[in-house]
């Protein structure tokens, strides 16, 4: 009798060490934790390192029993403590959309993780085939700050590398003649995906060279270049959309991957812009566009060089942008951001009355310009206090918190005897264009934005590099006199 007692307390004691061995006392509070409850692979072969930790045994199974094809983890199972698992993609994803696979990380005490893997399309080909190591040398700036301090007046070679059919190409005496003007900044707009195969989305050799010349000719002039995608026919900007979402990701990836590379040597007086004017007004759209700006920086900073330290430029609504929702750049205090301001846009830009038009246009605009000839065409916001208010709400939301920004566009159409509208009083017009240029340059200057003017070719021949409308320079270039 004794010994079978003796037996049975063995037994118990033993049973008790292997429940103690597996898991802790359920009525405690066990330890279970994951580095992260999402990760998401890009449209190539990847590997990821994830660490969990617990004091239980645990086993890995996937949410619909189904082991995907695609995904190798390192370890399915394991005992407590913390383990370091490789989650790794084995093979390209070619459905077309973002596939995910959950992985059901299940503990002995009968609680469980859930880890969702996203694995992005394979879409295009790899346009990364020549990444480097990091180049520093000619990116004397130590942050964004810092070199978009060095711009004063910035313009626009608009209406040129964005168009399908260029009319003018922009030459490289027409670069000396904006320097001559007063400006050491320029913003090129540029349309890739017309230059491109719809296919492939392989950017045409001519194009990159021609760019690439304009560049080039902008830097040996110490100007400063911000280079962008810029409406491009709306496949980015017109598209910030979850269906969209994927194949959008994949164009800018191979359309930044094949420009950073292409202009990789230039110093840090080049700038790279993600987009122009994403149609992005609501937090889901934005939410889609963030991922755009996303892959626009890890496309440029994966090519190396001296792409790993340059300047990059997004934008978006300023409602639901802000420092603290931006993507993540592996390169610190290099992100930048760009404001367009055409307010009041009826004075600005519209040019039909209603019905066509969503107001009358409007040819007096700030204080004392006022018509009493024709009180219609006052114009009855984005005067003077709003247009100060804007510019001083931008600088709290960003340069104050260490994002330098940049007024990518901003200019207003200046009428004449010949225009298809006549303002009755036209000297007060066109002083009312002159305070307007002029007030939003000096404006924005005071608060550290760093205006660029939008230049079609009405004020500046590109042709015979001479001022057509010296007003409009002059007003531009009249805090600096």
């Amino acid at each position: 009798m004794m010994k079978r007692y003796i037996y049975f307390l063995i037994m118990v004691f033993l049973m008790n060490i292997e429940s103690f061995s597996s898991c802790k006392d359920e009525t405690s509070n066990p330890t279970m934790e994951v580095s992260t409850k999402t990760i998401s692979f890009q449209d190539d072969l990847d590997s990821l390192n994830f660490m969990l930790t617990t004091d239980c045994n645990w086993n890995i199974t996937y949410d619909d029993a189904t082991i995907p094809d695609w995904l190798s983890i390192s370890k399915t199972k394991g005992v407590g403590g913390t383990s370091e698992l490789k989650f790794k993609t084995i093979s390209l994803n070619t459905t077309g959309i973002t596939r995910c696979a959950v992985v059901r990380i299940s503990y002995n005490n009968g609680q469980a993780r859930s880890v969702k893997v996203y694995q992005s399309p394979k879409i295009y080909p790899s346009y990364n085939t020549s990444p480097i190591a990091p180049d520093q040398s000619g990116m004397e700036s130590g942050s964004a700050t810092e070199l978009i301090s060095k711009i004063k007046f910035g313009i626009n070679i608009g209406n040129t590398l964005e168009l399908k059919n260029i009319n003018i190409d922009p030459t490289e005496p027409y670069i000396k003649f904006i320097k001559r003007c007063g400006f050491n900044a320029v913003r090129i707009p540029c349309g890739w995906n017309q230059r491109a195969d719809q296919k492939t989305a392989k950017i045409s050799d001519e194009f990159m060279t021609k760019v690439k010349h304009i560049v080039k000719w902008c830097i040996e002039n110490d100007m400063y270049v911000l280079l962008n995608i810029h409406w491009d026919g709306g496949w980015l900007e017109n598209n910030c959309t979850i269906t969209k979402q994927d194949s959008v990701n994949a164009k800018q990836k191979a359309f930044w991957t094949q420009i950073a590379t292409g202009m990789r040597d230039f110093d840090d007086h080049l700038m790279f812009a993600s987009t122009n004017e994403p149609n992005a007004n609501t937090e889901e759209t934005m939410d889609v566009l963030l991922s755009y700006h996303q892959t626009f920086i890890n496309a440029v900073r994966s090519t190396g060089g001296r792409n790993t330290y340059r300047t990059l430029v997004l934008q978006g609504d300023t409602k639901y942008i802000n420092p603290s929702n931006f993507p993540t750049d592996p390169t610190p205090n290099r992100l930048a951001f760009e404001w367009h301001n055409y307010s009041p846009t009826s004075f600005t830009i519209l040019d039909n009355d209603p019905p066509v038009g969503w107001d009358y246009v409007r040819f007096y605009w700030g204080t004392g310009n006022h018509s009493k000839k024709e009180p219609k065409r006052n114009c009855t916001y984005g005067e003077e206090d709003e247009l100060l208010s804007d510019s001083q709400s931008i600088k709290a939301q960003f340069i104050d918190k260490g994002i330098p920004v940049i007024m990518g566009e901003y200019s207003a159409q200046r009428f004449n005897s010949n225009s298809k509208f006549v303002p009755k009083e036209l000297d007060k017009h066109n002083k009312s264009v002159d305070d307007w240029i002029t007030f939003m340059t000096k404006q924005s200057l005071v608060v550290g934005i760093k205006p660029f003017y939008w230049e079609t070719g009405s004020m500046l021949d590109r042709v015979n590099n001479i001022v057509l409308d010296q007003r409009s320079l002059n007003a531009i270039l009249a805090e600096a006199q």
